[in-house]
């Protein structure tokens, strides 16, 4: 019994951070196209983002948490949109805004790259074109219950091995086929 209990104690401290890190997600915004329209009318008094504590929409990607892509990715925003990625402090999630980031949407050229979940891993798809802001709300909520359950310390270390193990045993993009293949 001593041991569930140590465990628990033990385990307090991650849920309190959890739930403090869960009330206040400030984005970082990559927005690249008529999506972005979008996420900055929810910042607007109508939709009112701030009443979940995401209403400092950050340009400096070291004080923000989650990064909002919206709109389509050209390869020559993608390097950009990579080097923003990296430079976010960890723990850090993606939100997909609409068709064009999530799929490359109706623009199948060279040009565009096919959903930017081949540049930085996504937590949350937005469908639509383009997505209704009441749709961004949804998916902050649905990020802070992930967020209360997302291990941290050693217990993070040890998730992120296996979802790497995960992805190296994934078939390469290489080895997809595309549309226009």
């Amino acid at each position: 019994m001593m041991d569930q209990d140590s465990d628990g104690l033990a385990a307090f401290p991650e849920k309190i951070t959890d739930f403090a890190r869960s009330l206040s997600i400030w984005p970082v915004t990559m927005g690249l196209a008529c999506c972005a329209i979008e996420m900055m009318a929810t910042a607007a008094s109508r939709f009112d983002i701030a009443r979940f504590g995401s209403e400092v929409f950050r340009s400096s990607p070291r004080h923000a948490d989650v990064m909002l892509v919206s709109g389509r990715v050209s390869h020559k925003m993608a390097t950009i949109m990579r080097n923003v990625y990296d430079e976010m402090a960890d723990p850090k999630w993606v939100i997909s805004m609409g068709a064009c980031a999530s799929s490359g949407g109706v623009f199948n050229n060279y040009a565009i790259v096919q959903g930017c979940d081949h540049v930085v891993p996504v937590d949350i798809y937005l469908p639509g074109c383009p997505p209704r802001p009441e749709m961004l709300l949804g998916a902050l909520l649905s990020l802070r219950d992930h967020i209360k359950q997302d291990p941290l310390g050693k217990h993070r270390e040890e998730a992120i091995r296996k979802a790497e193990a995960a992805a190296l045993q994934a078939a390469s993009l290489n080895d997809m086929k595309g549309l226009m293949a």
